[in-house]
C-alpha cells in the first residue's frame, strides 16, 4: 500500500471513528463546470437577498485558495435525521434545527479530526468548514463519491437519503480521490411537483432561492412578500418539504448524536403555545439552537405571516 493509499485509509477509518456517516476526498482545484454554473445562478438573481453568495467568487469555486498548498478537499456527512416529531398541531420547523446548533457540534469533531490527522501523519497544514466558508459544499460532496446532485439540488446518496450535514477538511496531502457517482434521480419530479412556492425548475436541478421556504423564513430579513401568503404550508423555520417527498429518504435512518436530541419542551409545543411564545421562552427553549439565526423577531414575524391565508 503506497503512503496515499495509507493516508487516506488513517482519515477515513478516524472519522467514521468520530461519527461521521460516509467520507469522500476530492481534489483541491478550480470547479470550471460549477463556476459557470454558480456565475449563471447569480445572474439570474436566485440568490435573492443573500449577497454573500456572490462574494469570495474566485475561492468558492476554487478551495486550494482557502489553504496554502492545498491538494486535497475531504468531504464528510453527518446524519441529523430525527426519530421524533413535533406535536401535529404545531407551526413545522425544519429537522435539522431540533437539537443544538450543528456548527458547533460538527466543527468540534472536524478539529478533533484534524488533530489525530497531524498527530499521525505529522506537519499538515489545512483547515475545517461546516457551513462557515465560501465552498460549494455539495458540488465537493458530488465530486468525492458521496451522492448525485437531485432535481431538489440536495446531495442525495443511496443509501442515507439526503437528512444530512455537509463538512469539510481541505489539506496539503495528497490523498486518494474517489469517483463522482451517478444520478438516480430518473423521471421521478416529486420535489418539484411538492414545492408550494414552485422554487424548484421545472426540469429540476435549479432552485430559486428567493423562493424558497427556508429563504422566506431565515434568511430574508424583510417582510415576506404577499405572494407567498397560502403557500406556506405552515413552515416557520426552514422546509423539509423536497427532502419529505423524496423516495430516496426512505433509507434515511434515526442519527446517534445526543447533542441534535430536541430541547426539552419543544416537541410538545402546540399551535398555541407557539403563538403565546415570548422572548423569555425563545431564549430558554433555542438557547444553542440554529433557530437563533432568525431571532424572536423573525419566528414573530414568521407566525404572523402564517395567519394570513388570503
Amino acid at each position: 500500500m503506497t503512503k496515499k493509499e495509507q493516508d487516506t485509509r488513517f482519515i477515513k477509518e478516524t472519522a467514521y471513528a468520530l461519527g461521521f456517516q460516509m467520507v469522500g476526498v476530492s481534489k483541491a482545484e478550480f470547479m470550471e463546470d460549477e463556476a459557470r454554473k454558480l456565475e449563471q445562478w447569480l445572474n439570474l438573481n436566485y440568490h435573492g437577498e443573500m449577497g454573500y453568495m456572490a462574494n469570495h467568487f474566485d475561492k468558492r469555486v476554487n478551495p486550494s485558495l482557502l489553504v496554502p498548498g492545498a491538494k486535497s478537499v475531504i468531504s464528510l456527512i453527518y446524519n441529523y435525521f430525527p426519530e421524533e416529531k413535533q406535536h401535529p398541531d404545531a407551526p413545522k420547523l425544519a429537522k435539522y434545527a431540533y437539537g443544538k446548533d450543528y456548527h458547533y457540534v460538527i466543527k468540534y469533531k472536524l478539529k478533533e479530526l484534524m488533530k489525530m490527522i497531524q498527530g499521525e501523519l505529522g506537519e499538515v497544514s489545512g483547515r475545517v468548514f461546516v457551513d462557515s466558508a465560501p465552498l460549494l459544499e455539495r458540488d465537493l460532496a458530488k465530486r468525492a463519491g458521496l451522492g448525485w446532485i437531485g432535481k431538489n439540488t440536495m446531495l442525495i446518496n443511496p443509501k442515507k437519503g439526503s437528512f444530512f450535514f455537509l463538512a469539510e477538511v481541505v489539506v496539503d496531502l495528497d490523498l486518494e480521490v474517489d469517483a463522482p457517482m451517478k444520478d438516480f434521480c430518473g423521471t421521478c419530479t416529486r420535489c418539484i411537483d411538492a414545492c408550494p412556492t414552485e422554487a424548484i425548475a421545472p426540469e429540476g436541478y435549479y432552485m430559486d432561492g428567493s423562493k424558497c421556504i427556508s429563504y422566506l423564513t431565515i434568511e430574508l430579513k424583510e417582510n415576506i412578500p404577499p405572494s407567498f401568503k397560502g403557500k406556506m404550508e405552515n413552515w416557520m423555520f426552514g422546509c423539509d418539504i423536497c427532502q419529505d417527498v423524496c423516495p430516496w429518504n426512505r433509507f434515511s435512518s434515526p442519527h446517534t448524536e445526543p447533542e441534535f436530541k430536541p430541547a426539552d419542551g419543544l416537541l410538545d409545543m402546540k399551535h398555541a403555545d407557539w403563538e403565546e411564545l415570548t422572548e423569555e421562552v425563545f431564549q430558554k427553549v433555542f438557547k444553542k439552537s440554529a433557530v437563533k439565526r432568525t431571532k424572536f423577531s423573525g419566528i414573530k414575524r414568521n407566525l404572523e405571516f402564517l395567519k394570513k391565508k388570503d
